[in-house]
């Protein structure tokens, strides 16, 4: 599956951020690491073939997370739901 990398200063963790390319939340959680300078991967999950958004899904289920958007995954061990600026931020250390 292929993610898109935006560069940053900050990469002091992997984050990864599931989205939906016509999500607004999801526009904010892009721009919100973006303005922090933050290196991250996303994939907006929309533009997937069936079988890949199956996959992204099923792991979002096995992290016991509400399936909605966006979904921010970071060091594979914090997952934030929805766009909540001040747990991103701390989950990342800003």
């Amino acid at each position: 599956m292929v993610t898109v990398k935006v560069e940053g200063d900050k990469k002091d963790h992997k984050v990864l951020l599931y989205a939906l390319s016509t999500c607004g939340w999801c526009k904010k959680t892009k721009e919100l690491l973006k303005d922090n300078k933050v290196c991250f991967e996303y994939i907006d999950v929309d533009l997937l073939k069936a079988d890949e958004r199956k996959t992204i899904l099923e792991d979002i289920h096995k992290r016991n997370v509400p399936i909605g958007f966006p979904v921010i995954i970071v060091d594979d061990t914090k997952v934030i739901s929805g766009y909540q600026p001040e747990k991103i931020k701390e989950a990342i250390g800003l």
